[in-house]
């Protein structure tokens, strides 16, 4: 696979919002306002730079939902906000992040491969920007969610 043919300019991944973890700017949540107004400002940005350009620039915003298998959950300042993602699923998803963090998950919820998947690498993130990327030029992605089947977020 090509990713950047000689007659097209070069990619740059991170032009696009590619792989910038969005754990709450789906939706508006206490302890969030800033980060959530920053992805949609980049959202606008992203959607008005491709209408701008009528096709001479590719612009692919990818969303990956969650955070416990990127390391990123450290940083979040307001911890009871993930309620605002997770709704009526926060306390069982929040009961199978500890059974993550404690080793005590079944293969059923960490194999990639079952429908009970919980918490998705970050390597799925990189491929959904190769995913864009390696599009024919006439081909532009607009959006890719990337989540886990059985993450619990309900945005």
């Amino acid at each position: 696979m090509t990713i950047a043919p000689a007659n097209r300019p070069p990619v740059n991944p991170r032009a696009s919002n590619g792989g910038i973890p969005i754990p709450y700017g789906n939706f508006p949540v206490g302890g969030a306002g800033i980060y959530g107004a920053t992805e949609a400002a980049v959202n606008f940005l992203s959607e008005s730079r491709r209408a701008e350009s009528q096709g001479r620039i590719k612009v692919t915003t990818i969303k990956p939902t969650g955070v416990p298998g990127t390391g990123l959950g450290g940083d979040i300042v307001n911890p009871a906000a993930i309620v605002g993602i997770l709704g009526q699923n926060a306390q069982p998803y929040l009961a199978t992040m500890r059974a993550m963090a404690a080793g005590e998950l079944g293969a059923d919820r960490t194999d990639p491969d079952s429908i009970g998947y919980c918490a998705r690498g970050t390597a799925y993130i990189a491929y959904a920007v190769i995913h864009a990327i390696a599009q024919p030029w006439g081909v532009s992605i607009g959006d890719i969610t990337v989540r886990a089947s059985g993450d619990g977020y309900i945005l």
